[in-house]
């Protein structure tokens, strides 16, 4: 068996305070990463840091961009096993969208209609929920995921080992693999 990682966050931005504000979830956002490290982690998000307004798809990292400008980004990180093949087809959908990536758009339309419960989909068209579940459903995985698709469905997959609960910038790993960090949130 493999791993991925589901990492849902809350960073405070104003958009994400609003969201929080309409749903009351406690988490905003949500990426898929294909290792332990969150060296490999993907969504669709702000391209840049200081502009909410354009967004696509991003390789997104702990210490850099969106996260290192919100320092007290909270999140928690669930580790979902999946099959040898699952994990491939996981990695080959993440990769088609990244050699594509000037062709995909931000889905802001499907964002605030998911925010009224209504799907609108767009094509070559995410927002973060949108891509975690389209990566995770096309590589074989019965996730039993809503069609109207918010972060916080992800928590109710069968199967999820939550490994960290905390601030994302205390989530690291050594080079065997375990985890260590500075704090109280270790699960």
């Amino acid at each position: 068996m493999e791993e991925v990682y589901i990492i849902l966050t809350h960073t405070g931005t104003v958009l994400s305070r609003m969201i929080k504000g309409f749903t009351r979830d406690e988490f905003t956002h949500v990426s898929i990463s294909l290792d332990k490290e969150l060296r490999e982690m993907y969504s669709f998000g702000r391209l840049n840091p200081y502009n909410p307004f354009i967004g696509g798809f991003v390789h997104e990292y702990i210490n850099r961009g969106t996260f290192k400008r919100f320092y007290n980004t909270r999140t928690k990180v669930y580790a979902l096993k999946v099959t040898y093949e699952q994990y491939q087809n996981i990695k080959r959908n993440i990769e088609k969208i990244k050699r594509d990536k000037h062709n995909y758009k931000f889905n802001l339309i499907g964002l605030i209609a998911a925010g009224f419960n209504k799907k609108l989909e767009k094509e070559k068209s995410f927002y973060c929920a949108e891509f975690v579940k389209y990566v995770i459903e096309n590589a074989g995985i019965n996730a039993q995921l809503p069609a109207t698709i918010r972060p916080e469905d992800f928590k109710k997959i069968d199967n999820l080992e939550i490994i960290y609960n905390g601030l994302l910038r205390k989530y690291t790993m050594t080079k065997n693999n375990n985890l260590i960090y500075t704090g109280n949130n270790i699960l």
